[in-house]
């Protein structure tokens, strides 16, 4: 695969885009990231098959430093719920694991873009309607944490998001601050994406067909490029959601999801 100027200038710009929007809405990037590394990776000769699996892999490695810089930033305003996220993170790491390590590796590439689309679109309906949750309703206990962790966890791994699609609804919904729902978000993707990391290379280092420079089902050119830059707008983003209409912000890149998904279940459908 030739990385051209051209090319890795257009991973930047998406590594730039994605930092800003972990730091602003608790979402990983993944849900930009997947389909945008699809389209690249498909233009640039990777198998069908693999072009799916790979954004998803590629994607969820870049929230492992996208979380760290976007966390201290939150972490400095205290808005992190360090509390709900030691609850949740024994599951989310169970729930990865599974995903990655056994779902992930033997569905097909074309499934998963179907998937992904319509949970997508599921995710982008659940921020548009912003529902106000019953203001009585608190966290779970103990058992219910952790299987909404094992949830949070296994879903992300299928999807190659940081979780915030489902994490920041279920706080939310438990009638945690949305500040701190986003912030605790953030927290949270570092366990997801270490989890299923681990995963996604395990289940991939005897796969045949891979570009050069992959790890596993990681790209590790895009990985880097992504990383580097999104590491720097993360906190960028944190401190605007402090500062910018959020509720507003949501429905605005709901919208955009929606398109997002329309062109992942068309690659699924047609693949």
């Amino acid at each position: 695969m030739d990385l051209g100027i051209t090319f890795i200038l257009e991973l930047a710009a998406l590594g730039i885009g994605t930092g800003f929007l972990a730091g602003l809405l608790g979402i990983g990037g993944g849900m930009v990231l997947v389909p945008f590394l699809t389209l690249m990776l498909s233009a640039h000769g990777v198998p069908p098959d693999l072009t799916v699996k790979m954004a998803i892999a590629t994607s969820m490695a870049t929230i492992i430093f996208t979380s760290i810089s976007s966390v201290r930033a939150h972490h400095k305003r205290g808005a992190v719920r360090w509390d709900i996220v030691k609850r949740l993170a024994p599951g989310i790491v169970i729930g990865s694991l599974i995903g990655s390590l056994g779902v992930f590796s033997v569905i097909k590439g074309s499934a998963l873009a179907v998937f992904f689309g319509l949970f997508v679109g599921f995710s982008a309906t659940q921020m548009f309607l912003d529902k106000k949750p019953k203001p009585t309703r608190q966290m779970p206990g103990t058992a219910g944490t952790v299987a909404a962790g094992g949830v949070i966890g296994f879903l992300s791994g299928l999807v190659g998001a940081g979780g915030g699609f489902i994490s920041v609804p279920f706080m939310t919904w438990c009638n945690v601050a949305i500040h701190s729902a986003v912030a605790t978000s953030a927290a949270l993707g570092f366990p997801i994406a270490v989890a299923n990391v681990v995963g996604y290379i395990a289940s991939g280092l005897r796969v045949e067909n891979l570009p050069p420079a992959s790890f596993g089902y990681i790209w590790l050119p895009g990985l880097v490029v992504i990383a580097v830059c999104s590491v720097f707008t993360a906190p960028l983003g944190a401190r605007a959601a402090h500062a910018l209409p959020v509720a507003r912000l949501k429905r605005i890149f709901a919208s955009i999801l929606y398109l997002l998904a329309a062109y992942m279940l068309y690659k699924g459908l047609a693949g």
